[in-house]
């Protein structure tokens, strides 16, 4: 389950824990970087502290010799430390309410987010099978209805009504000087739970964990936003079919059963916010479906909000049923040996990708085609034997092999439909001369990786 950085090359870790094609043997090697902290202002910020990781030299040069313990471990010790603690963790919360241990396993993540963002995102980067369902979909919903309790650190910016006529200036309170990446949320629409407020914070916070850990975005270059507009939180529903041209004999306001008995749908989408509403009567009528594979999609999140289970799909739709749910779901032993695999349908597929593309090509519009392009690339990974199984999303484990090539399919798009303006040191016109392997080498070779960087004082 768990990846040891301990006992391995640095060749061989970061083939291993960066998912993405190499990058090039240089990337692995950081420049010095200059900062303008000494002392107690380096260990209390995220970015640069390493720790006890500090080497003599440069606990000398950054006035930290005796505010740190004298042994100086190195970060494969730091990070099997980490991951021991969090082993223990999961050891003594067994038994607990599944609601606690989720939070409890935010917690700890979330502790050393706030002290060591680069042994933080390592972790990340090396385990996203396991923590992306802990940063993000289920238990950032979980996360977002207790941020009150849960808050330690400010993080982001905080735009409300009360700061009407001064949000310009307020950007300048930004510490980054070049923002790359900014994710914003008006809180109205926090998953399937409604408006939360400014509690929704917690979802563009775990989106962009998502972007550095899945597409390779610098965390230093992106931007947390919570702008409050005061939308009004009702979800609006809407429905049709019936009437002239549409399904023959059914009357305005049927049932949700009666419309599945009539249409005999192909795929079946929930969308609606409201847990367990796809119930067994549902179920029991989609089985009529005119498919032979019909599909169940249970989207909303998080889990409690789901429409159904898979253990529900595939024991009244049947063993030949499709199921993808927006959260995480374990598999179905069907017996004989047969799975019911429960897919996870999770934007993290896609919008690391989309949003790197984007930022690498400079194109100032992200069009149809850039997403058409994303999406095919993304299922390109799935073979016909795999769909046939009821297979329909790659393993999360190799999310940074899959943005890179989706970043580049995005790149690609863009140049073909000269939207690209290119980015940095890269114009369009090198962009456009690319091949398509050399688009990926060049999508990943941009990617960020953590690792800690020597550091010199200006002061």
């Amino acid at each position: 389950m768990w990846r040891s950085a301990a006992r391995r090359s640095p060749q061989i870790r970061r083939l291993l824990s960066s998912s993405a094609p190499p990058a090039g043997a240089g990337a692995a090697v950081p420049g010095p970087c200059i900062v303008h902290k000494r002392g107690n202002d380096i260990l209390h910020d995220p970015w640069y502290n390493k720790d006890t990781a500090f080497p003599m030299t440069e606990r000398d040069r950054l006035g930290l010799r005796g505010l740190l313990p004298p042994r100086v471990m190195s970060f494969e010790q730091q990070y099997e430390r980490f991951i021991n603690s969090y082993k223990s963790l999961e050891n003594n919360t067994r038994g607990e309410p599944d609601s606690i241990v989720a939070l409890a396993k935010w917690r700890i993540l979330n502790r050393l987010h706030d002290r060591n963002e680069t042994l933080y995102y390592r972790v990340l980067i090396d385990n996203i099978e396991d923590f992306a369902p802990i940063i993000y979909t289920p238990t950032v919903g979980l996360v977002c209805e207790n941020y009150s309790g849960l808050f330690r650190r400010p993080r982001g910016m905080y735009f409300s009504a009360k700061d009407k006529g001064e949000m310009m200036s307020m950007i300048y309170n930004w510490p980054a000087e070049k923002v790359d990446m900014i994710v914003v949320t008006d809180g109205s629409r926090i998953l399937g739970l409604g408006d939360l407020g400014v509690q929704g914070i917690g979802i563009p916070i775990g989106k962009l964990d998502v972007y550095v850990a899945a597409a390779g975005i610098n965390p230093q270059k992106g931007l947390i936003t919570k702008a409050r507009k005061g939308l009004d939180p009702a979800v609006a529903r809407f429905a049709r079919g019936y009437g002239p041209d549409e399904v023959p004999d059914l009357h305005e306001g049927a049932s949700l059963v009666e419309v599945v008995k009539k249409v005999k749908p192909h795929v079946l989408l929930g969308l609606s916010g409201v847990g367990g509403i796809f119930n067994e009567e549902v179920l029991k009528a989609m089985k009529e479906s005119d498919s032979s594979r019909p599909a169940v999609f249970a989207m909303s999140n998080p889990t409690t909000k789901a429409e159904c289970t898979p253990d529900d799909v595939f024991k009244h739709v049947g063993e030949n049923a499709i199921f993808a749910s927006g959260s995480p779901f374990s598999n179905v032993s069907l017996g004989n040996g047969k799975t019911g695999y429960a897919n996870q349908a999770n934007n993290m597929y896609l919008f690391p990708g989309i949003g790197l593309g984007a930022l690498l090509s400079g194109a100032r519009h992200v069009s149809d085609g850039m997403l058409q392009s994303a999406a095919e690339c993304l299922a390109s990974y799935i073979t016909d034997d795999e769909i046939r199984k009821g297979i329909l999303f790659p393993s999360v484990s190799s999310i940074r092999h899959i943005t890179a090539r989706v970043g580049a399919s995005v790149v690609r798009a863009a140049v073909a439909e000269d939207l690209a303006e290119g980015c940095c040191d890269v114009g369009p016109r090198e962009l456009g001369s690319m091949s398509e392997s050399e688009t990926v080498d060049y999508v990943a070779r941009k990617m960020w990786y953590p690792i800690y960087s020597p550091l010199v004082s200006d002061k």
